[in-house]
C-alpha cells in the first residue's frame, strides 16, 4: 500500500479537527444579512404593537445597503405618523450563543434592538432575551429578559464607546441555568434566576416610544433614523 506523505497526514488531521470542532460547536446558521432571504427571515408589515410603540411596522423600512448590511429605518409618512421596522427569523431557536454585529441609531425616544422572542401569538408563554440600545445614550447598552411574561431584569452597562459610531459585536449565551451577555467578546453581565425555557425567534427592530419618557426620553420626531446590522450568528450547545 502506498504510504501517505507527511503533508497528506497533516491535512487529513486538520480536516478531522475542523469536523470535530464544527460538530462540537453545532453552528446552526451564520447570516451575513446582505439580501432578503424569505425562507429564513420575515419583515413585519402593516400593524403596530400598540401601547408604548408609537409606529407601524413597514416591510419597506427593512432594506439592504449597497455595502451589504441590513438597515432598519424609522421614518414619518405624515405629521405625527411614524413607520418603523422589524426583522425576524422564520424558525425558533433555543439554548446556545446568539451574536450580532450592529450599529444602533442615536436619538432620544427610540430603541434599536437584537433579541429572541416567543409569546401568545406563537401559542407559548412570553419568553424573551434582550440586547437594547436606548437612543438617548448610545454609550450604554441595556440587557433584559422575560420568563412567562415576568421581566424587571434590566441591567445597563457602560460601553466605553459610542455604539452609534461603528459596528461592534454583541452577544448572549443562553443556557438552562444562566444567560451571559458579551460585548466584543468580553463578559459584561450574568443572570441565573428564572431563566426562559421556550425557544424563540431571532429578532431585530427599531421603534419610537410613547408614554415611556422616563425610560427612553421624549421622542422629538426626528427622522429618518437607521439601525444597521452586518451579520447574525447562532451556535447551538
Amino acid at each position: 500500500m502506498k504510504k501517505k506523505s507527511w503533508v497528506t497526514l497533516v491535512i487529513t488531521g486538520m480536516l478531522s479537527l475542523f469536523v470535530s470542532v464544527s460538530a462540537f460547536a453545532g453552528t446552526v446558521f451564520w447570516e451575513p444579512l446582505t439580501y432578503f432571504n424569505a425562507s429564513t427571515w420575515q419583515k413585519a408589515d402593516g400593524y403596530s404593537n400598540g401601547d408604548m410603540f408609537n409606529c407601524t411596522w413597514r416591510a419597506n423600512n427593512a432594506n439592504f445597503t449597497s455595502d451589504g448590511k441590513l438597515r432598519l429605518g424609522l421614518t414619518s409618512s405624515a405629521t405625527n405618523k411614524f413607520d418603523c421596522a422589524e426583522y425576524r427569523s422564520t424558525s425558533k431557536y433555543k439554548y446556545g450563543l446568539y451574536e450580532v454585529s450592529m450599529k444602533p441609531a442615536k436619538n432620544t425616544g427610540i430603541v434599536s434592538s437584537f433579541f429572541t422572542y416567543t409569546g401568545p401569538t406563537d401559542g407559548t408563554p412570553w419568553d424573551e432575551i434582550d440586547i437594547e440600545f436606548l437612543g438617548k445614550d448610545t454609550t450604554k447598552v441595556q440587557f433584559n429578559y422575560y420568563t412567562n411574561g415576568v421581566g424587571n431584569h434590566e441591567k445597563v452597562i457602560n460601553l466605553g464607546f459610542d455604539a452609534s459610531q461603528g459596528f461592534h459585536t454583541y452577544a448572549f449565551d443562553w443556557q438552562p441555568n444562566s444567560i451571559k451577555w458579551y460585548v466584543d467578546g468580553v463578559l459584561k453581565h450574568t443572570a441565573t434566576t428564572n431563566i426562559p425555557t421556550n425557544a424563540g425567534k431571532i429578532m431585530m427592530n427599531i421603534w419610537n416610544g410613547k408614554g415611556v419618557d422616563d425610560w427612553l426620553g421624549a421622542y422629538n420626531g426626528a427622522n429618518p433614523l437607521y439601525a444597521e446590522y452586518d451579520w447574525v450568528k447562532y451556535t447551538s450547545n
